[in-house]
């Protein structure tokens, strides 16, 4: 959703970097794009104008005009403003997007307009809730008007494996409150999720019954489930509605699709309550908490390391993962191996949603996309391997011709496109021999001869985890062939560190000398290593 403000913001920044000191004309110049940029992104008029305001007075300072790296603090200060905007500024702005808990059962009161997603989003919540924090879950609906809506929360029940409460045909949304309060009681349960009816616009019968129902249930959330892609209508329902029955927070639903991400910057400022939970896509994982230092930082290009590792850690089977380090000791990376690697890629989101996550590589997963290596890419992988027998899995050296005509064929594929996949094993392996004779001591080592000797440095960087620092220091090491913030970019020229033919990591081939897919040296070269 904010990848079109992203990269816009990206290229404002590319020319202060360059700049060995600011002018203040030169600051003026920068708000001005800066502004063009988030009314693109279709942010509220006076939330842009606010914002704009507090960049140019922090940044036209004679700090930032004759600090050391003036550009790196507009950056900065830009991040800090968005982080206010997206509702993080203070403790008590982040205290307040956690989602809160109270005396069992705790009623949670989802609202919003029809079509915009809350009886899926009622289930993702009572999910995440469930497995994230082991609260025992009830899913109540009250919504009698549209057709089946009870019978689909029911369903959803069951596919996530949160009970419901029972449908009795007949009963009015008040008395249904009353009965899933004291079923929640009676069974136990910590939290009683109630789904309210909606609307195709907002009406006086429709918050009559919502305030209803809010006074019997004296919810301790009042979410509002809002939809990304109705852009600034989104707010004005927020707005509406915290008016009306005063919402906690705010739930917006489709932020994977192509909105422009104006809806979530502007809510807090607008309604002044915060965006508490992200819908990221259709499965019931695919739901996130707001966190408004990660988004700034996701905007700005800085990455989102913390998420990144999260989602590993939820996602990461660890006996599969104890199984695979104890093979990566003995040197050993079959074709097991990378389907495993690569199945847990999709869990995490594909390569795409990691790249993004990284810092100085959101740009690159586009090129990706370009280059064919989207997700469609790694399932023609995972076909080829699937088409091997288990003898071939475990012992690659068994591809010969035949074997890889009748592979390329079962997989519909190519025997070219069956050889880089080997080609990526092969590369795989070989890293795995030579981590296995380096121990972690040489790994180290060879760590800090690719970072420049700055590996200090990074180790501080991350354990501080600034996001500025960060950002600005990564993009150094992706842009400056000739020595960024952390040395000499060791990719420069198509060079490998690892060592492996080709230029770039091993293991993930793409063409034009993205990794693993390059001609894998010199003919010359080539001859050498069948010696």
């Amino acid at each position: 959703m904010f990848d079109s403000l992203s990269d816009k913001l990206g290229n404002v920044f590319t020319k202060l970097r360059g700049k060995g000191s600011l002018s203040e004309n030169d600051v003026m110049a920068v708000s001005r794009e800066i502004r063009v940029a988030l009314l693109e992104a279709d942010v509220a008029l006076p939330v842009v104008k606010d914002f704009i305001a507090s960049v140019k007075d922090k940044a036209v300072g004679e700090k930032v005009i004759k600090g050391v790296n003036p550009g790196q603090q507009v950056v900065k200060i830009v991040h800090d403003e968005l982080v206010k905007m997206l509702g993080g500024g203070t403790d008590a702005d982040k205290k307040a997007q956690e989602l809160k808990l109270g005396t069992p059962p705790s009623p949670y009161l989802m609202v919003g307009l029809q079509g915009s997603g809350k009886t899926t989003s009622t289930a993702k919540i009572a999910k995440m809730l469930s497995d994230k924090q082991k609260k025992k879950v009830l899913m109540a609906s009250l919504d009698v008007y549209r057709p089946a809506a009870q019978e689909q929360l029911k369903i959803l029940g069951e596919q996530t494996g949160v009970e419901t409460l029972p449908v009795i045909e007949g009963q009015k949304p008040v008395d249904i409150t009353k009965r899933a309060l004291e079923e929640a009681r009676k069974g136990g349960f910590d939290i009683v999720m109630l789904d309210t009816a909606g609307r195709l616009s907002i009406d006086e019968d429709l918050m009559n019954e919502v305030e209803s129902v809010k006074k019997i249930a004296q919810p301790v959330e009042t979410l509002l489930v809002a939809d990304a892609m109705t852009g600034q209508d989104a707010v004005e329902t927020a707005r509406r509605f915290n008016e009306r029955v005063e919402i906690t927070g705010i739930m917006l639903t489709r932020v994977d699709g192509d909105a422009r991400g104006g809806a979530a910057m502007s809510m807090k400022a607008v309604t002044g309550k915060p965006v508490k939970l992200m819908g990221i896509g259709e499965k019931w994982s695919e739901i996130e908490p707001f966190y408004a230092d990660r988004i700034a930082g996701r905007i700005l290009g800085m990455g989102d390391i913390v998420s990144l590792v999260e989602k590993a850690s939820e996602t990461v089977d660890r006996d599969e993962a104890a199984k695979m380090a104890e093979k990566f000791k003995k040197g050993k990376f079959d074709f097991n191996d990378l389907l495993s690697q690569m199945r847990q890629m999709n869990k995490m989101g594909g390569m795409g949603a990691m790249m993004k996550m990284l810092p100085g590589l959101g740009k690159m997963s586009g090129m990706l996309e370009q280059a064919g290596m989207d997700d469609s890419f790694i399932k023609k992988q995972e076909a080829m391997i699937l088409s091997m027998t288990k003898a071939e899995r475990e012992n690659p050296g068994l591809l010969n011709a035949s074997r890889k005509k009748r592979i390329a064929a079962g997989s519909g594929a190519t025997v070219q496109d069956l050889n880089k996949l080997c080609k990526q094993q092969m590369q795989m392996a070989s890293m795995m021999k030579k981590m296995k004779k380096m121990g972690m001591g040489g790994m180290m080592k060879q760590m800090k001869g690719m970072m420049g000797g700055k590996m200090d440095e990074l180790e501080m960087m991350a354990g501080s985890m600034d996001p500025d620092a960060l950002g600005a220091d990564m993009e150094g090491l992706m842009n400056d062939d000739q020595g960024g913030a952390l040395g000499p970019n060791p990719f420069a020229g198509g060079a490998n560190p690892f060592g492996g033919a080709g230029g770039g990591l091993p293991g993930l081939g793409a063409p034009g000398g993205l990794p693993g897919m390059g001609h894998g040296g010199t003919k010359k070269n080539r001859k050498k290593k069948r010696k």
